[in-house]
């Protein structure tokens, strides 16, 4: 995963820079010195220290950088998150791409903190999907670990999930759960599956198979959800998704579920304003 990382880096500083920042080069002296300071204006979680820690030691293994408040923390508007000192030329150069990054994923993170802090008291947790940036998946998972969500899949490879589409295509539930669990004896891979269903007919397809580790209900409503998790009884994880929002996420946890998957914490969200400014 930080071989995607380092690649994410590498595309974007290609992408920005090309073949030269001449705006700096020719007003910036190659050995002129400075540094500059991460301001925050705007309350929200911090997120991506460690990510602008990897962009600038890339780029200039000479920049030396002295962090204030760390990933996780809240901060609010004036806060002072690090200082940056080295060349000024690569403190220009790195500028963009070190706050795009850091705005998204402090973005990303503040949704998170709500959404979590809404579940407290419960045994829900909140999830991700893989409704992210192409490209950023990992930084923005990351974003949502920071900020007190967890990772459902990272993708395609990490578990076997079987959602509409599948069951549709194999020919019901009871064709998907088996050719998933045929194919992992096959492969010898030691992947959960996780069952996507639509109405209780589907639910006891589901629970009549068995060898499943999550049941996923689709849009269920709060009252059916409350009466999928009675016939469920403990024996799979249960995660509610589709047509949750905010104001009803604690209604649904309520109801007894494990897990809630949320799109919005990583496509919709709004970055979180910040500057990196001389000092």
């Amino acid at each position: 995963m930080d071989k995607l990382i380092d690649d994410l880096i590498k595309l974007a500083f290609a992408e920005d820079i090309g073949d030269g920042d001449h705006t700096t080069l020719c007003c910036i002296p190659e050995t002129a010195m400075g540094k500059s300071q991460l301001i925050i204006k705007e309350d929200g979680v911090l997120a991506g220290v460690e990510m602008a820690k990897r962009i600038f030691r890339d780029f200039d293994p000479e920049l030396k950088m002295t962090v204030f408040i760390q990933d996780g923390a809240e901060v609010k508007k004036g806060d002072i998150a690090f200082v940056v000192e080295g060349k000024i030329q690569s403190l220009l150069q790195t500028e963009r791409l070190m706050l795009n990054i850091m705005q998204r994923m402090s973005g990303i993170a503040t949704t998170t903190r709500k959404y979590a802090k809404a579940l407290e008291g419960t045994k829900t947790h909140v999830l991700d999907t893989r409704k992210t940036t192409p490209g950023m998946r990992m930084i923005e998972k990351e974003a949502v670990r920071i900020g007190g969500g967890m990772n459902h899949r990272i993708g395609l490879f990490d578990m076997i999930l079987l959602k509409d589409n599948h069951v549709d295509f194999a020919g019901g539930i009871e064709q998907a759960i088996t050719r998933a669990q045929n194919y992992l004896k096959e492969k010898g891979k030691n992947l959960k599956i996780e069952i996507e269903v639509r109405n209780f007919d589907e639910l006891e397809q589901a629970m009549k198979v068995g060898g499943i580790d999550r049941i996923m209900l689709d849009n269920f409503s709060i009252e059916n959800t409350k009466e999928a998790v009675r016939r469920i009884n403990g024996r799979y994880e249960v995660e509610s998704s589709g047509g949750i929002t905010f104001d009803t996420l604690r209604d649904y946890a309520e109801c007894g579920v494990d897990f809630i998957s949320v799109g919005a914490l990583t496509h919709s969200v709004k970055s979180l304003d910040m500057s990196f400014k001389a000092c």
